[in-house]
């Protein structure tokens, strides 16, 4: 019996749909494909799962709305980082306010500062190395691109999460940042403090580096109910739900 089993022109029965993906998944994962890794090409997928081509697609189209994968038109498709978060992004999102992004400040400030302790435990070399580097990359974008300013920042508090040793908080923490993206964007419109965002990043690896945990969670600790102060107390003009790209727009200087 293959995969596909008893199909209509008219597209995928829900349940064929769910195998298919998680024969995918169990591909990459059974090869030992890992982020920026390529897929075989749809027809090679679509022969060794003996469906169709467009089934196939179709799959691939679903692993790739929830970020699962990267399709790259003329290039190919590859494994991207969602694959394994615990929570996947809506791609059909809700419109959002300013309320969700006090919120995620919220949620963030009983996670991130026990991380924070945990990388100064747990520093090594490696881990102190790429922390440096992601705050040198956003430094170089304090008064330029928001954009790669932001990544970078979410960069710097994702990898203290990674350098903390503790997977599952670090997968949490992973998924509160992809799903709520829109969020993070609003808070560094919000906050509007470049420098000092980027000063007290600093500070948290400044006390990563001396191995002092509870210097780094009391700063992470400060740094987030900074921000947090600053966003409850511009938050009124935000109560209405709003697209994101309209918060921004509001809110750049």
């Amino acid at each position: 019996m293959t995969v596909e089993g008893t199909r209509t022109d008219a597209g995928l029965r829900p349940s064929l749909s769910d195998a298919l993906i998680a024969r995918i998944v169990e591909l990459i994962r059974a090869d030992g494909l890992g982020p920026g890794d390529r897929l075989p090409a749809v027809r090679v997928l679509a022969e060794r799962f003996a469906v169709a081509q467009p089934t196939m697609r179709e799959a691939l189209r679903q692993l790739q709305a929830t970020g699962a994968i990267d399709i790259r038109h003329g290039s190919g498709m590859y494994v991207a980082a969602a694959l394994d978060r615990v929570v996947i992004a809506n791609p059909n999102p809700p419109t959002l306010g300013g309320v969700q992004a006090a919120q995620l400040l919220d949620a963030r400030l009983l996670i991130e500062p026990y991380l924070a302790g945990l990388a100064a435990r747990h520093r090594d070399a490696t881990s102190t190395a790429a922390l440096h580097e992601t705050l040198d990359l956003a430094e170089r974008h304090l008064s330029g691109d928001d954009g790669r300013l932001h990544q970078a920042n979410t960069t710097f508090h994702l990898r203290v999460a990674a350098a903390s040793g503790h997977g599952i908080l670090h997968e949490v923490l992973d998924s509160l940042l992809s799903v709520h993206a829109a969020e993070q964007r609003a808070i560094l419109h919000i906050f509007d403090d470049r420098a000092r965002d980027h000063e007290e990043h600093r500070s948290v690896l400044a006390a990563i580096d001396a191995g002092d945990e509870p210097l780094a969670q009391r700063l992470m600790r400060r740094h987030l109910e900074d921000v947090a102060d600053v966003v409850h107390r511009r938050l009124p003009s935000l109560r209405q739900p709003a697209d994101p790209q309209k918060i921004d727009e509001r809110l750049a200087p």
